[in-house]
C-alpha cells in the first residue's frame, strides 16, 4: 500500500541537475542484477514529500511500515511483502513490481493504468528513495527508505538535500512514528536473506 501510492509516472533524469551541490547525492541509473541483489531485504519506510493530495493523504494515514523486496537477479520483476501501520493496526499486502532495468524503474498495474517510479540510489548503501513525477510541480513526491527503522542525521541529511534538489521543501516532508508500530512481531522474525514462508 505505502508503495501503491508512492508508484507514479514521472521523467526523473533530467531534473538531476550534476552542478547543483544538493543533487551530489543522487544517483539515478539503470537497475542491474547487482541492484537487485542489493534490494533483496528487509526495507523501512522513513519518511516521504508528496505534491499529489491522493499521494500525500495516504502518507498521512501510514504509522509505520516496513517491507521484503524479494528479487531474482534472472528476473524482471520484484515480489514486494510489506507490513504497514495504519489506523493502529497492522495491514499485510503482496504485489509484484515489473523492472525496466535501462531507465532505472519499477512499475506496476493498478486500476488499468501503469504507474512507474524511479529507483534512487544514494551514497549510503543502506538507504534509498523512490522519485514520482518529479517532472510535474504539482504532482512531484519522494519517498526514503532504510535498512533499519530510524534513519540516522547523516541519511536524514541526504534525503533532505534530495527533497531541495527536485524543488521541494523539507516543511512538506512526512515521517513515520515507528512507536505507533503494529507489526513488531512480524518485523523481529526476519532478517537479512531470509525467505517469506
Amino acid at each position: 500500500m505505502a508503495l501503491h501510492w508512492a508508484l507514479e509516472a514521472l521523467c526523473l533524469l533530467p531534473l538531476l541537475n550534476p552542478q547543483n551541490p544538493a543533487c551530489a547525492n543522487v544517483t539515478a541509473m539503470p537497475i542491474t542484477s547487482a541492484t537487485l541483489d542489493w534490494l533483496n531485504r528487509r526495507w523501512f519506510y522513513v519518511a516521504s514529500a508528496f505534491r499529489n493530495p491522493e499521494y500525500k493523504q495516504s502518507a498521512q494515514e501510514v504509522q509505520a511500515a516496513f517491507f521484503y523486496f524479494h528479487t531474482n537477479p534472472r528476473e524482471d520483476r520484484v515480489m514486494v511483502r510489506e507490513h504497514m501501520t495504519t489506523g493502529d493496526r497492522c495491514i499485510q499486502n503482496s504485489t509484484f513490481l515489473k523492472v525496466q532495468r535501462a531507465n532505472g524503474t519499477l512499475s506496476k498495474i493498478v486500476k488499468e493504468k501503469e504507474q512507474v517510479a524511479h529507483l534512487l540510489l544514494l551514497r549510503d548503501p543502506r538507504s534509498f528513495m523512490l522519485g514520482f513525477s518529479l517532472d510535474d510541480e504539482h504532482k512531484r513526491g519522494l519517498s526514503f527508505y532504510t535498512d533499519t527503522p530510524e534513519a540516522t542525521p547523516e541519511q536524514l541529511e541526504g534525503f533532505h538535500q534530495a527533497i531541495q534538489c527536485v524543488g521541494l521543501h523539507t516543511s512538506e516532508i512526512l515521517y513515520v512514528d515507528w512507536k505507533k508500530n503494529k507489526c513488531q512481531l512480524k518485523q523481529q522474525q526476519k532478517t537479512k536473506g531470509e525467505a517469506e514462508p
